[in-house]
């Protein structure tokens, strides 16, 4: 035993009652016949060690004491402030990398843009900045309890026993929540993504349950997925099927069920790792290039406030509270202006002439430009679009749905640029 213990005195005692000049001692007792059936005690002492003991009338005591290892029973751990999750940089203190962070707030006013694809180098604040996108993200209604997000006003993004109940007439509680960001991580399984059998209602209740997957979580919200380019094809085929329908269907065990499944999919990675499959790029309303800071001034702004959020992360979260502040209030007035936004007749033509000149597959294109120029103009505080802003958007738009000529040495958005102003003049 005291092998097992380290440094540990072992006494044999009888039973007395300690003085209170006696060393502070923890005591149990290990029945002499362990072998007899009945219920166990478990008794513990200092290293967190169980001893299972049944009381009989043959029992020994040990007594253990250890310096190391007495507390004065008035010492109390102290106090650790912590929050309520894992602090994420603020948005408001990226340095540079305007095309990603606009990109990135103009999904957020208008989710039906399509999502954002960002490539560049490693350890150029991809991920950090679409985790600092959290914090920006406004409020929804949706269903109380309900595990799809469902939107109480649009029959459309409703899960079906929460159509059943609205079309019964019944009373649907409703609450309000920020917008969810789901992490897509490489590893996960197709179960998980997509749903699965409830195993413990399967086992304690004998019934089939659906027990929903990341994809449910992410309805109505952004899924993100880092480094996409290195997805499993399978994964990459669900996605697909999601983007493309709305809607997850999932056949498993004799069960057969449909959910909303609508969100902004959110893809980074390195392009040196692979490409991604053309499919799955089409999917992405938006592609934002990043790449490494070369001004040697700015390097330095941004080293020192990594390092300043690393050394205190609640202060200096608070130190960009009222920047932050600002840039919710910006994105909450342009989503609820975003209807009253309009585009000209002639604008939609010069962008589709673009589009048809670049020799854009499909018009997915033509669509997302419009709304995102539309979303640009919200931002801005403006009703109507401008040429600027559908000059600033189209690149972002079109430069990954180009047709890409292995002889071209020209990056594919100054293309589209080129061709911009001969359409526009």
């Amino acid at each position: 035993m005291a092998g097992l213990l380290g440094s540990s005195s072992t006494t044999f005692f009888s039973s007395r009652t300690l003085s209170s000049s006696s060393p502070k001692l923890s005591s149990f007792t290990i029945s002499t016949n362990p072998v007899v059936s009945g219920k166990f005690n478990w008794r513990k002492f200092y290293g967190g060690i169980g001893i299972p003991v049944k009381k009989s009338r043959s029992q020994l005591q040990f007594s253990i004491s250890n310096v190391a290892t007495e507390i004065n029973a008035t010492e109390k751990a102290p106090k650790v402030a912590t929050e309520s999750q894992r602090p994420v940089f603020p948005f408001a203190a990226i340095v540079g990398q305007d095309e990603m962070k606009l990109c990135l707030l103009l999904n957020v006013i208008d989710p039906k843009i399509g999502g954002v694809m960002i490539m560049g180098d490693r350890g150029t604040g991809k991920s950090t900045t679409v985790r600092s996108l959290t914090d920006l993200l406004p409020e929804i209604k949706v269903v109380a309890g309900d595990p799809f997000n469902s939107d109480p006003e649009d029959p459309e993004l409703m899960g079906v026993e929460v159509r059943e109940k609205a079309l019964r007439g019944e009373d649907i509680s409703v609450v309000m929540t920020k917008i969810n960001m789901v992490d897509l991580p490489l590893g996960a399984t197709e179960d998980r993504v997509c749903g699965t059998i409830d195993i413990e209602k399967a086992l304690t209740e004998g019934i089939k349950a659906f027990e929903p997957g990341l994809l449910a979580k992410a309805n109505r919200g952004i899924l993100y997925v880092d480094e996409v380019n290195l997805l499993d094809d399978h994964l990459v085929d669900v996605l697909l099927d999601s983007a493309a329908s709305g809607w997850n269907t999932v056949e498993r065990e004799g069960i057969s069920i449909s959910h909303p499944a609508r969100f902004i999919l959110i893809g980074s990675g390195n392009p040196e790792e692979g490409e991604l499959r053309p499919q799955l790029l089409d999917r992405f309303g938006m592609h934002a290039q990043v790449g490494t800071v070369k001004d040697a001034e700015l390097r330095v702004k941004i080293v020192e406030e990594r390092g300043s959020f690393d050394k205190n992360p609640k202060e200096f979260r608070s130190s960009y509270k009222e920047e932050q502040e600002k840039l919710t209030t910006q994105i909450s007035s342009a989503r609820s202006m975003l209807s009253s936004v309009q585009i000209d007749h002639e604008l939609r033509v010069k962008i589709s002439k673009v589009c048809a000149e670049l020799n854009v597959d499909g018009l997915r294109g033509d669509i997302v430009t419009n709304r995102a120029a539309k979303a640009l103009a919200a931002l801005k505080g403006r009703d109507k679009v401008t040429t600027e802003d559908i000059a600033t958007v189209i690149p972002n738009c079109l430069r990954h749905r180009l047709r890409k000529d292995p002889l071209e040495s020209i990056d594919s958005g100054l293309l589209v640029i080129e061709k911009f102003y001969e359409v526009f003049g």
